[in-house]
């Protein structure tokens, strides 16, 4: 399978009638029947129906073409890792589309009283990225991101120079560059961008994030899929733990998963940075590589997996922003606000 990247036209009557026509004609093989109007949510880089059938929603999702390869995931991974995910009804990895069942409630449903249940969930979640690692180049291959750690400080460098994306003005260099995305003086200190001692800094740290990637690279631990956005409004758990929602995804190093979950964690239960429940978790989670690392090492890695990891959510919010859909405006600082977060304190 391969990714085309097409636009998306949502707005479109024309394209709502053939997208409808595809979820019903999936349906009616399935023998269910579409009760009633679907219910919309849009953002720039998704549009997601809840469709009623006569047993129960569904969902019907369209990623943009920074996103589509979503859809090579969730065809992907019921086969690589069963009963970690969905399995879904169809998809359609050239268009970007997909239809799920309804996966039960949340963790976020289920809302908790503590963190503890997530030792279980991050086990779960580091058997999918050892079940999937060896098909780690397959994967990049038809399409998803790569952002092993040795491709990430050439993607970290051009991501410096994209300054429409980190919301600075247009070098002296570059007269033809777009302006930034939200408006402002292009300083960076009006619109969520970047300051300018922030931008040198990170110039000047590029040689020192080459060396923490090659840390990575060199610890021998697989990449495999890496969520990137692991909270606990992505894991289904009615039934063990189910995963999904994987628009921000990519090949990675599995650790840095940690960034954004327990970051999540730790702002649900008001846990600050290195509190001992949050080691706990991380120790749950790399339990299921201390049969061939030794757990010193492993603590390492997690820790120079996790900081930088910040250079790949701030990518993941730039493929998801290149639309020319006026709602990007709205969440442009992301790509600028992740990228800064190199040089914050990290949760473990």
């Amino acid at each position: 399978m391969t990714i085309v990247s097409v636009a998306p036209g949502w707005a479109d009557p024309q394209w709502r009638a053939t997208a409808l026509d595809w979820v019903t004609g999936h349906l009616d093989r399935l023998g269910r029947r579409v009760t009633g109007p679907v219910e919309a949510r849009q953002r720039p880089w998704s549009l997601v129906w809840q469709v009623p059938t006569d047993a129960g929603p569904y969902w019907f999702k369209a990623n943009n073409p920074g996103t589509a390869y979503e859809a090579v995931l969730l065809a992907e991974l019921p086969r690589l890792a069963p009963g970690r995910v969905l399995d879904p009804v169809a998809v359609d990895p050239g268009r970007g589309w997909s239809l799920l069942p309804h996966g039960g409630p949340s963790l976020r449903d289920l809302a908790e009283p503590d963190p503890t249940r997530w030792a279980d969930v991050l086990a779960a979640y580091a058997d999918l990225q050892r079940t999937v690692a060896p098909r780690a180049d397959d994967l990049v291959a038809l399409g998803v991101p790569d952002q092993r750690p040795a491709a990430l400080p050439a993607l970290l460098a051009d991501l410096l120079d994209d300054r429409a994306a980190l919301l600075l003005a247009p070098g002296p260099g570059d007269p033809d560059a777009r302006p930034a995305a939200t408006g402002g003086d292009g300083d960076g200190s009006d619109d969520g961008g970047l300051d300018a001692a922030t931008y040198e800094r990170l110039r000047a740290y590029l040689p020192r994030f080459a060396e923490d990637c090659g840390r990575l690279a060199d610890t021998g631990i697989p990449a495999s899929v890496q969520h990137d956005d692991l909270h606990d409004g992505n894991v289904f758990a009615a039934d063990g733990y189910r995963f999904f929602d994987w628009g921000d995804a990519s090949l990675a190093h599995p650790f840095g998963t940690l960034l954004v979950t327990l970051r999540s964690v730790a702002h649900t239960y008001s846990l600050p940075e290195g509190d001992p429940v949050l080691l706990r978790l991380r120790d749950a989670y790399l339990e299921a590589w201390t049969d061939r690392h030794d757990r010193v090492a492993l603590r390492e890695a997690a820790r120079l997996a996790v900081r930088v990891t910040t250079v790949s959510r701030a990518l993941s919010w730039r493929r998801a922003l290149a639309t020319t859909d006026p709602g990007r405006a709205e969440y442009a600082d992301a790509v600028p606000g992740w990228l800064g977060e190199l040089f914050a304190p990290m949760p473990v």
